[in-house]
């Protein structure tokens, strides 16, 4: 049998729409804000204009596999009933979908956490799955 090369499977987690605001910051410390479509333990899927396109992708291509744009993302989640919290994750931009003329999605894969992020967004994540199947 021949060995198959591992793809990374950008899927592999359950996703749960929402509509949050997510502050972007490039590695040259520049900063934007784009709203989220939808989060999973993983990633996040952020709605954004071509603007923000411009700014965040180099020639507005997407990114090629190995040539992630490293970004850092800051969001919030509500741990418990009104009281959100703000989690910072690192992540790389792998995505890039135009979905209407001004509108782009952009896949974010998280590679880091600071703090107790990855415990708040995978119980925000858990707790929205479980509604939903209610």
């Amino acid at each position: 049998m021949k060995p198959v090369a591992a793809k990374p499977n950008l899927r592999n987690q359950q996703r749960v729409d929402v509509a949050t605001e997510v502050r972007i910051e490039k590695t040259d410390g520049s900063c934007l804000t784009c709203e989220v479509s939808n989060i999973s333990r993983t990633g996040i899927m952020i709605l954004c204009d071509q603007e923000a396109v411009r700014e965040l992708i180099p020639g507005q291509k997407t990114p090629a596999p190995g040539n992630w744009i490293s970004v850092t993302t800051t969001f919030s989640v509500p741990v418990v009933a009104q009281q959100p919290v703000s989690v910072i994750a690192g992540g790389n931009i792998v995505h890039m979908r135009r979905i209407a003329r001004d509108q782009f999605q952009l896949g974010i894969q998280f590679s880091e956490f600071e703090g107790n992020g990855y415990e708040y967004v995978n119980n925000y994540v858990s707790k929205l799955l479980s509604s939903s199947t209610d």
